[in-house]
C-alpha cells in the first residue's frame, strides 16, 4: 500500500506543506526541552507527547530520525529555587531532570537520540557568541553580551510581530537593562554574579543567556541546516524568534525547514502555567490516573489546538483506554489455545477489507498534520468488530475463519496503538489491573472493600431487598465503579463517575527524587 505524502503545518509559512527531508530517508528534529527546577506539569506532557507522536510516525514511515531534546539546566529560575533550598543549582537541575525522564517514561515517550544539557555545551555557546560578535550583531557591556536586534532586518520573521509589540526584556525572564542599545536586545552572555554558577569567557566570567543555548546545541547536534524545530506556541516569541536571529547571525546559511508548535493546556479558559500557579504536575495526575489515560486525553485534541482540561475528560479517557485493553484481553483469552497452530487459510474478505480501509484512513489522518483525533475515532469500528467476532466465536465448530479474523484484527489494533504510544510495555492484563488500581484510588476504596460491597449487594438481592441492592450499586457508581452481573457472578470495572475535583484526590508530593 502506497503511503500518502506527509503534510506538516509550518509556523514560518503559516500553512501546511509537503514534508521533504533535507537528506533522503533521514530526519533531524530539535524540540526545546524543560528548565528543570520543579516537577513537570501537564503542559510539558502536552508538548512532549505531541512530538513523541511525530517521532513515532516519522519512524513508522521509514525515516531514520535524529531527535534532539535539551535540558536548560542553568537558568534564573533554577538559581532562585536552588538558593531557596540551599542547594547547588546544577545539583537541583540534575535531580529534576531525572524526575522529568521518569514522567516521560511513564507517558510511554520514546527516548530522544540526544538529550544535551546546557552545562555540557558551554564551549559551543561561547563559540557561537564569538561568531555573532565578529559578524557585527552583538555588543558587550561590562561583561554582558547582548544581541543587537537593529542589526538583523529579518527579526519577527517567525512571529510576524512588529517592533511596537515587543516587550522589553526579551520575554519577561529578566528585568529591563537600561544600558541596552534597544530595549528589545537580549542577553547572549550574562556577567557572573555572587553566588551564581559561572564559566570563564573572553568577556569575563559568566553564564549563557536563555536563547543562545538552543541555537548552539541544535547546531552542534544537527548542523546549521536541519528539518524540524518544535516547541510550545508560547516559545514562538521571543525564544524561537531569537534563536533564528542568533543562528543566522552566526551562520548566514542556518535554516530550519519546518517550525512546529503545539497548543496549550487550558484550565478555566486560562493557560496552565507554573507562574500563574494554576497547573497540575504530571505526577499529580498519574498518581490517580493511568499514564496511558493522560496520553489518550492529550491525543484526543489536535496537537496545534489548545486542550481543555477537566477531570471528566480524564475519566472519559481512562474509560476508553480500559475498553481498548479489555477488548484486547478478551481477544487474547479466546486466541490463547490456538497461538501455536499454523493457519493456512485467508482472512475473510469482509474483515480484510475493513482492516485495509481502517489502515488507509489511519495513514490519511496522520499524514494530514498528525490528526490523532480522527485516527482514534476510527479505531472504535475495529474494536467493535473484535467484540462482534468474539460473540460469534463462542460455540462455533468452524472456527478457523473467526480465528484468522481475530488474529488480523488484533494485530492491526496493536500496531495502531503502538504507533501512537498507547501500547504499554506491560501485558494487557497488567494494564487492566493498573487501571483498576487507579480507579480504586480515585474512589477511596480497596479491592477488599469493593468485594465486601458486592457481597452485601448479593445478600440484599437474595433477601429481595432490591432498594438496598440498588443503593449499593449507585454508591459505587458515583465513585467510578460499575458492577456487572455475569453468569459466573458479579464483577466490577472502572467507569465514568460524575464530575469531581482532582485536588481532592491528589497525594502531597514530597520534593525528592523517586527511589
Amino acid at each position: 500500500m502506497e503511503k500518502p505524502k506527509l503534510q506538516i503545518f509550518n509556523s514560518m509559512s503559516k500553512q501546511k506543506e509537503d514534508f521533504k527531508p533535507i537528506e533522503e530517508g533521514k530526519v533531524g528534529m530539535y524540540v526545546c526541552g524543560v528548565t528543570p527546577y520543579d516537577f513537570s506539569h501537564i503542559g510539558h506532557a502536552r508538548a512532549y507527547v505531541a512530538f513523541d507522536v511525530l517521532h513515532r510516525y516519522l519512524k513508522y514511515l521509514g525515516y531514520e530520525v535524529k531527535y534532539v531534546r535539551n535540558f536548560t539546566d542553568i537558568d534564573d529560575k533554577i538559581i532562585k529555587r536552588a538558593n531557596e533550598k540551599g542547594e547547588d543549582p546544577l545539583s537541583l537541575s540534575k535531580r529534576f531532570s531525572e524526575e522529568f525522564l521518569y514522567d516521560m517514561a511513564e507517558l510511554n515517550c520514546l527516548s530522544p537520540t540526544h538529550e544535551p544539557r546546557v552545562s555540557d555545551h558551554i564551549d559551543q555557546i561561547k563559540d557561537m557568541i564569538t561568531k555573532i560578535l565578529e559578524n557585527g550583531h552583538a555588543y558587550t557591556i561590562e561583561g554582558d553580551v547582548y544581541f543587537s536586534v537593529d542589526t538583523y532586518p529579518d527579526y519577527y520573521c517567525l512571529s510576524g510581530r512588529k517592533s511596537d509589540d515587543n516587550r522589553a526584556g526579551g520575554g519577561g525572564r529578566v528585568l529591563v537593562d537600561t544600558r541596552k542599545h534597544n530595549p528589545a536586545d537580549f542577553a547572549l552572555w550574562k556577567a557572573a554574579k555572587l553566588g551564581e554558577p559561572s564559566w570563564e569567557s573572553p568577556w569575563g566570567p559568566g553564564r549563557p543567556g536563555w536563547h543562545i543555548e538552543c541555537s548552539a546545541m541544535s547546531a552542534h547536534h544537527l548542523g546549521d541546516y536541519f528539518d524540524i524545530h518544535g516547541g510550545g506556541k508560547d516559545l514562538m516569541f521571543p525564544h524561537h524568534e531569537n534563536e533564528i536571529a542568533q543562528s543566522r547571525s552566526a551562520c548566514p546559511q542556518s535554516k530550519v525547514n519546518f517550525w512546529m508548535h503545539n497548543g496549550f493546556v487550558n484550565r478555566d479558559n486560562q493557560k496552565m502555567s507554573k507562574s500563574d500557579n494554576n497547573f497540575f504536575t504530571i505526577r499529580d495526575i498519574i498518581t490517580i490516573y493511568h499514564p496511558l489515560a493522560l496520553r489518550f486525553f492529550l491525543l484526543r485534541t489536535h496537537y496545534r489546538s489548545d486542550v481543555n482540561y477537566s477531570d471528566k475528560a480524564l475519566d472519559t479517557a481512562s474509560d476508553r483506554v480500559f475498553y481498548m485493553y479489555q477488548t484486547l484481553h478478551e481477544c487474547e483469552i479466546a486466541l490463547s489455545p490456538f497461538r501455536s497452530e499454523i493457519f493456512k487459510g485467508q482472512v475473510p474478505a469482509d474483515v480484510k477489507e475493513q482492516i485495509e480501509k481502517f489502515h488507509t484512513e489511519y495513514l490519511s489522518s496522520m499524514s494530514d498534520d498528525l490528526h490523532t483525533t480522527t485516527a482514534l475515532d476510527d479505531l472504535v469500528d475495529l474494536l467493535k468488530s473484535i467484540n462482534g467476532t468474539l460473540k460469534k466465536f463462542k460455540g462455533k465448530k468452524q472456527q478457523q475463519p473467526l480465528i484468522l479474523s481475530l488474529l488480523a484484527l488484533e494485530k492491526e489494533v496493536k500496531d495502531f496503538l503502538d504507533s501512537l504510544g498507547l501500547l504499554s510495555l506491560s501485558t494487557v492484563s497488567e494494564v487492566l489491573q493498573q487501571l483498576k488500581d487507579k480507579a480504586l484510588k480515585r474512589a477511596g476504596f480497596t479491592e477488599e472493600e469493593v468485594q465486601q460491597k458486592i457481597e452485601e449487594r448479593n445478600l440484599a438481592r437474595k433477601n429481595k431487598e432490591y432498594e438496598k441492592s440498588d443503593l449499593i450499586r449507585e454508591e459505587l457508581y458515583l465513585k467510578g465503579i460499575s458492577l456487572m452481573d455475569e453468569p459466573k457472578g458479579t464483577i466490577w470495572r472502572p467507569s465514568e463517575p460524575p464530575e469531581k475535583k482532582l485536588e481532592k484526590h491528589v497525594d502531597t508530593l514530597i520534593d525528592k527524587p523517586i527511589s
